[in-house]
């Protein structure tokens, strides 16, 4: 069987198995002529409390974040994929795409990492198993 994708989301933190995922994403979507979305959520819990209260620092971070992503999305045109979209969210990485990326940008297909870039939960991969367990949609976790 095979599928066809019209639009195809994946999730990048520059963790090892995330960029697998782009990679593979990537060539899906050139070879479906599909929509790729490309999302990093800003992780509001490692700012301390005096940063996520600053506004510039938040606003610079997430600028910073915007000139990162657009790195993907030069390198997603220039591997011949035509519709590439670039966006951020702030919260917990798995939640926040479950609950407020996925009704908005209405993909077809999740594509992640097996493994988040930071902290203690790299080693369980709990984001992913999140968003595979509570995704409305199908997800492919990618090592």
């Amino acid at each position: 069987m095979s599928t066809t994708y019209q639009r195809i989301l994946v999730g990048v933190d520059d963790s090892p198995d995330a960029l697998l995922a782009f990679q593979y994403a990537v060539q899906q979507a050139k070879k479906d002529a599909a929509e790729l979305v490309i999302v990093s959520v800003l992780e509001d819990d490692q700012m301390n409390v005096y940063q996520a209260l600053n506004k510039d620092y938040v606003h610079g971070e997430r600028d910073a974040l915007i000139q990162h992503l657009k790195t993907y999305q030069h390198q997603a045109q220039a591997a011949g994929v035509t519709d590439v979209q670039i966006m951020t969210a702030t919260g917990e990485p798995g939640e926040t795409i479950v609950k407020t990326v996925i009704p908005d940008v209405q993909p077809d297909i999740l594509i992640i990492g097996s493994l988040a870039k930071h902290g203690i939960t790299k080693h369980f991969g709990s984001q992913a198993a999140y968003m595979a367990k509570y995704a409305p949609i199908s997800v492919l976790v990618i090592r």
